[in-house]
């Protein structure tokens, strides 16, 4: 592969925090290799963590309670809101209390195979590793995870694996353990060693002497900006997904503190991998402005089903006989059935749809079915495990699931790319560590169901506070004024952008540009893309990009309350990150995870790897708005978990 109009080749990118050796035995010694502060120096140090979900609210927590001065930012009116929250079905761990074969390998393999090869083994032996501490971290801070008759913590399947390892609370599990983590920021801010700053948006990075020093944040509440100084910055501010516009994260999610951080030098690695949930409630009109989730979970008990005929799409599901149905998933996938993975199950929707026997308005959509559950169980069975994502669908939709089948669609849900960082988690920028869904995480192309939560109170309780001490031992670092040329410039750029926003005064709404952004990423940077719909994208989004700029209104001050101002800010950010996106997934010339390359795939329609050609995490250098991206690879080394053709049939 060659560079070409949209991209420029550089150097590889290495990875030298990452230790060698035996991949069980890594961890430990490079937590026995890594500096040490010791605790009365620690009270001398101050750290920002800019996020409050799962990675950012225990890594404050952890920090804090280690003896670091902690300054904790979020964008809620308070951090238990973090979209962390949302989180349904579960969380891994490598227990085998069902005693069926689980292990720490077992989940290392699984997790590599279910990323589609694309994630480095060190991360994901770590992260299984330390999966089995988080669950008795929790437990211990009074998270109620579901229990079975006689006590013992109770367990589920997820997609992608044969054994029950999901620890889970009902169906509010993210919450349960937000909560854990709230409360025991709580005790630190209350201890006085948290400053915790709600209803503040991050809108710069400070880097001073090449160091990440700091950030410029606006109170969104009085509009003020202030700098604000640290030893270390933590980025913890989640995932992009809403580039698209509909997705299932919460409609303030966004990548301007990552993205802010990529400008400053940060690399932006594998910015196309995104995750395409198979469990969502369709669309049902363009008046929406986000989608709803129906946990994985339910696919343990659900069954998923079109007519086999196109002509019976518009009857009664009741009135469609047995022999009438298709369960698509059990018939092509045997070995896993309704539990395949994420990108097998969205893709396998898509192509029933495609067939035209979808269902609903439209024709997309599938159903998820309790009968035979219902049936097997009893209704009590199934309300106690699933009760109130029932109720949740019923009142969305103004169906009983108990009485006629769910209906479901594909939706985007969760991003794998995000800032490159090392094993130690930080980034190419000398003391920024991005933790959670805002790094390029440990999941490859495709996150198998019920890690997202192991990953950031992993990064955050067990890894981070490990790892930061290794940059920290050499600080406390000069103390930086504000008067310093770096930190007059950062405040400026805000400045300057929040005046650029007020002073257009054109004639469209900011979510009219932010919706025309999602239409173009889902049609050609969605599931199915195609060099021709790629390179057709980036011109749309180019040209969006340069009409927001002459066009979009923003109503209102700078010194107030402005909603319309914060939303300008972020579609902006979008804006560039999108065109990344589809240069990342144009010069990636293969089918991997959810990202189907129609070009790449296999006799029977299946996805096609090349691991000869893209065996790599790319790793983006940012070249301003108008210039060029510059490809880093950093090569992925198998030698544990070999790359194969991955079948779940």
């Amino acid at each position: 592969m060659v560079a070409n109009e949209f991209w420029a080749e550089g150097e590889p990118v290495v990875d030298k925090a990452a230790p060698d050796g035996p991949v069980e035995t890594r961890w430990e010694r490079r937590k026995f290799s890594a500096k040490l502060v010791n605790p009365a120096n620690r009270r001398k140090l101050t750290v920002i963590v800019v996020g409050t979900g799962l990675a950012g609210g225990s890594a404050a927590a952890t920090l804090a309670e280690a003896g670091y001065q902690v300054k904790s930012y979020c964008y809620q009116d308070s951090p238990r809101r973090a979209h962390s929250i949302a989180a349904q079905g579960g969380i891994n761990a490598a227990k085998n209390y069902r005693n069926d074969g689980d292990s720490v390998y077992r989940l290392f393999y699984d997790t590599v195979k279910g990323g589609d090869f694309r994630a480095r083994e060190s991360n994901v032996y770590r992260l299984a590793q330390v999966s089995v501490n988080i669950i008795d971290q929790c437990v211990a801070q009074g998270v109620p995870f579901a229990r079975e008759y006689g006590g013992l913590l109770d367990n589920r399947s997820f997609g992608g694996t044969q054994v029950s390892r999901t620890f889970y609370a009902r169906g509010q599990t993210g919450q349960q353990l937000l909560l854990g983590a709230y409360q025991a920021m709580e005790r630190q801010i209350g201890l006085g060693n948290i400053e915790m700053n709600a209803r503040h948006e991050m809108l710069e990075l400070i880097i001073v002497d090449g160091k990440a020093r700091g950030i410029v944040v606006r109170d969104m509440v009085t509009g003020e900006i202030t700098t604000e100084f640290a030893d270390a910055v933590v980025l913890a501010s989640g995932g992009y997904g809403n580039v698209f516009f509909l997705s299932t994260n919460a409609k303030g999610c966004n990548v301007t503190a990552s993205w802010r951080a990529h400008r400053k030098g940060a690399l932006f690695a594998n910015p196309c991998y995104t995750q395409i949930h198979p469990t969502c409630i369709p669309e049902s009109g363009s008046h929406q402005s986000k989608l709803t989730l129906m946990s994985e979970s339910l696919r343990n008990d659900g069954r998923v089903w079109v007519p086999k005929r196109a002509e019976d799409c518009q009857k009664p599901a009741g009135e469609i006989a047995e022999e009438d149905r298709d369960y698509y998933l059990e018939r092509i996938y045997p070995s896993f059935g309704n539990l395949v993975p994420r990108d097998i199950a969205s893709r396998a929707a898509k192509n029933v749809c495609d067939e035209g026997r979808g269902v609903g308005p439209g024709g997309l959509g599938v159903y998820l079915d309790f009968a035979d559950a219902i049936n097997r169980l009893g209704r009590k069975a199934v309300e106690a495990k699933y009760g109130n994502l029932f109720e949740m669908y019923e009142r969305i939709t103004g169906e009983d699931p108990y009485e006629t089948p769910m209906r479901i669609y594909p939706a985007v849900h969760y991003t794998m790319g995000g800032l490159w960082v090392d094993y130690d988690l930080q980034s190419t920028v000398p003391g920024l560590f991005v933790v959670g869904e805002a790094n390029f995480s440990d999941h490859g192309a495709n996150r198998l169901g019920a890690s997202a939560l192991m990953q950031g109170l992993a990064d955050g309780y067990f890894v981070l506070p490990n790892t930061i001490s290794n940059y920290l031992a050499a600080g406390p670092f000069e103390k930086v004024s504000e008067t310093d040329a770096a930190v007059v410039e950062a405040r400026k750029e805000v400045e300057d952008r929040i005046a650029k926003f007020l002073s257009i005064d054109g004639d469209r709404t900011v979510d009219s540009f932010h919706r025309e952004l999602g239409q173009i990423m889902w049609e050609y940077c969605g599931m199915e893309r195609t060099e021709e719909g790629l390179t057709k994208a980036i011109g749309l989004i180019r040209a969006l990009k340069e009409e927001f700029w002459t066009r979009v209104k923003v109503p209102g001050k700078g010194e107030e309350l402005n909603q319309n101002l914060e939303k300008a800010g972020r579609v902006a950010d979008f804006l560039e990150l999108g065109e990344l996106m589809c240069i990342d997934a144009l010069h990636r010339r293969e089918s991997c995870g959810g990202h189907f390359r129609a070009e790449s795939q296999t006799s029977d329609g299946e996805a096609l790897r090349h691991d000869d050609e893209f065996g790599y995490a790319a790793a983006w250098e940012y070249f301003g708005a108008d210039g060029k991206p510059t490809l880093h690879k950093e090569d992925l080394n198998f030698e544990y978990v070999h790359p194969s053709t991955r079948s779940y049939k």
